[in-house]
């Protein structure tokens, strides 16, 4: 069976179905003072990476374009023997085009809310997404190196 870390280990398919069934990734930049800044945010998941929307103007997006080097965090369980997450190292890309960033805002507002697309959110929806999107910065992390556990494979 190999060693306790490959045995917890996850493949693609249980990472992918590990975020599609949660909502918030915490995400840690460095702070000019060296010191972790870590928040948590609601994602998506676009062609295999997390992707989320902030204010441009937040403390996250100053300290990414300062260094783009980004931890990512995934995980649910209560009970050890249920604990599963993907941590994910990298790099944040930056995306500042507005349709771009409307993009990862409509699907990120569709998913908060749990709705079955971005059009059954109305008019209401849709202004606040075009609002919203004027004032925030898209990120998409790009993976450098992955790590996963699923206590749920030691029973």
């Amino acid at each position: 069976m190999g060693s306790g870390r490959d045995a917890v280990k996850m493949s693609d398919e249980e990472i992918e179905a590990l975020l599609g069934e949660n909502l918030k990734v915490q995400v840690a930049s460095n702070g000019p003072d060296g010191v972790p800044h870590l928040s948590t945010l609601f994602y998506i998941v676009r062609d295999g990476k997390i992707a989320f929307w902030t204010y441009g103007r937040s403390q996250k997006i100053r300290n990414l374009e300062r260094d783009p080097r980004v931890s990512a965090l995934v995980e649910d369980g209560t009970d050890y023997f249920e604990l599963r997450g993907v941590s994910i190292k990298g790099k944040a890309e930056l995306v500042r085009d507005y349709d771009a960033i409307y993009s990862i805002g409509s699907e990120v507002a569709t998913r908060m809310v749990g709705a079955e697309s971005f059009e059954s959110l109305g008019d209401f929806g849709r202004e606040t997404v075009e609002k919203q999107a004027q004032k925030r910065v898209g990120v998409i992390i790009h993976p450098e190196h992955v790590a996963t556990w699923d206590h749920r494979k030691m029973v």
